[in-house]
């Protein structure tokens, strides 16, 4: 690298801390931001902005902007907690600043090729972590600094607080939920989907039959269905797995039909001219042709059986359980711990989907479109 090159973003984020200066201070509260403090806070946004332009290597100039983004924002969200509502525009245009920095250290690390595969991972989970950490920063300054009332929206931090002292309940909802009704039911509706495809694609009446069948069935609201299977299987798991089988049955079924149908003519007649029979045809052509249709049913389900499996337990269930603890927490008022449980659902959600997806690269490492990424 050479010469001076300051990027958008820094040029940016040192043009917000300016404006900040000027506008000084930066709460309204009795001194939440002593002198020192103030002056380390702008030293860190200013001079992150300002290095990032020196002619360094990528990766030093992403540490310099790490450290100067996280350490005001750390700096800034530390001054106004215990003096919520009192932040002067001078603290969001700070922590607007803060944000500017860390988008271009995610853009300069977004460049590095490191050679070694560990490092290369290791970078590639760094970036997201990085946005996904600035989300919740965000978060956190806008709640404080604004003041906005507990029960719209509390920080992540008294989250973070309540999940940590919540965990045995949390626990027990999940064994519930997740172990109990989502994974029952979601081996069910896809098992079922897939063999009714398969008897679908073997008889050509029930393709036909089925398939306008599906889209319908897909139409229908999930808070219509619930409370009917519900009475109809009674209040504990059964009932909420079966909700769970409703929503991935039909997805998975026209997924698999239509995977069935993706492999080429010429493929099919090569087959018919080894006097392949329909099952050789299919578990050697049809199958692994149809195998990204299918991975895609079952992504699609393992976000679709956590929805079904939550909302249902809205309509009766014994008291335990993350849809249970959510109805019955905003009726308490406690917001914390239905934003705790909806942390929770979201990061099984995405473990789920994350496993499903790594599967799917390991089964179908021949596929183009696994191969090209």
């Amino acid at each position: 690298m050479s010469g001076l090159k300051l990027s958008w973003q820094a040029g940016l984020a040192l043009l917000f801390c300016v404006a900040a200066a000027i506008m000084l201070p930066l709460a309204g509260a009795a001194a939440p931001y002593s002198g020192g403090t103030t002056a380390l806070i702008f030293v860190l946004v200013a001079g992150a902005a300002l290095a990032s332009a020196l002619p360094v290597p990528n990766l030093i100039s992403a540490a310099i902007l790490f450290v100067g983004a996280h350490g005001a924002a750390w700096l800034l969200i530390a001054g106004i907690t215990g003096n919520e509502g009192t932040a002067r525009t001078s603290f969001f245009l700070l922590i607007i600043a803060g944000w500017l920095l860390a988008w271009r250290c995610v853009t300069v690390l977004s460049v590095l090729r490191p050679v070694d595969r560990l490092a290369n991972t290791l970078l590639r989970l760094l970036i997201p972590v990085i946005f996904g950490a600035w989300i919740l920063i965000l978060w956190e300054a806008i709640t404080r600094g604004a003041g906005i009332p507990f029960v719209l929206l509390p920080p992540p931090s008294a989250i973070g607080v309540r999940l940590a002292n919540s965990l045995p309940i949390l626990w027990a909802d999940v064994n519930q939920t997740i172990f109990k009704s989502v994974v029952a039911g979601y081996i069910l509706g896809c098992g079922a989907g897939f063999a009714t495809a398969i008897l679908a694609d073997r008889v050509p009446f029930l393709r036909r039959g089925l398939l306008p069948i599906g889209n319908m069935v897909s139409a229908l609201p999930i808070i219509g269905v619930a409370p009917i299977l519900v009475m109809w299987f009674g209040f504990d798991w059964p009932s909420k797995a079966a909700v769970v089988v409703v929503m991935t049955f039909f997805p998975m079924l026209v997924n698999t039909v239509a995977g069935l149908a993706a492999s080429g003519h010429m493929e099919r007649d090569l087959m018919r001219t080894y006097a392949s029979s329909y099952w050789q045809t299919l578990f050697k052509l049809r199958l692994p042709a149809a195998a990204p249709f299918i991975f895609n049913a079952l992504k699609i389900n393992s976000t679709l059986a956590m929805i079904g499996a939550i909302v249902a337990e809205f309509f009766g269930t014994p008291v335990v359980g993350m849809g249970f603890r959510i109805s019955t927490e905003v009726g308490r008022m406690n917001i914390d711990m239905v934003w705790a449980e909806i942390a929770v659902a979201a990061l099984a959600g995405s473990v789920f989907y994350g496993a499903i997806a790594l599967v799917e690269r390991a089964v179908t490492f021949w596929h183009p479109s696994v191969r090209g990424g």
